[in-house]
């Protein structure tokens, strides 16, 4: 089964998303960047992240940058899942080397199209 990194400070709304998902893949929940990091750095390595950007600790755009900036995970497709609808957190998010970007509120049937397109494209 394909694992999924779910990372947003609001847990009732990981709790959803790792609902929905869990009937197809392994999902995994973090409330912030830094603890998801930590995750990353104790040897668990998922098929697809799926990120917040405004959450305590390491935002979505650090962790992005650390997650990128590393050799070892620097190739894990990351949709970012967030609020923010401005076309400069997207470009930021997509230089930064995020693989997809979806404004909150979205459709979860969208959300698992995407990820199947990645990991399709990525042959995981």
């Amino acid at each position: 089964m394909k694992k999924i990194l779910v990372i947003d400070d609001k847990e009732t709304l990981s709790g959803l998303v790792a609902q929905f998902l869990g009937t197809n893949f392994d999902v995994t929940t973090k409330l912030n960047g830094y603890d998801a990091l930590q995750w990353l750095q104790d040897s668990n390595l998922p098929d697809v992240i799926i990120t917040d950007l405004q959450m305590p600790k390491m935002d979505g755009f650090e962790f992005i940058n650390k997650v990128k900036q590393s050799g070892f995970f620097a190739e894990i497709p990351i949709i970012v899942l967030s609020c923010k609808n401005s076309s400069k957190d997207r470009i930021s998010c997509l230089k930064a080397g995020a693989s997809d970007y979806m404004v909150k509120p979205f459709n979860p049937e969208e959300l698992l199209i995407r990820i199947e397109n990645l990991l399709q494209k990525n042959n995981v």
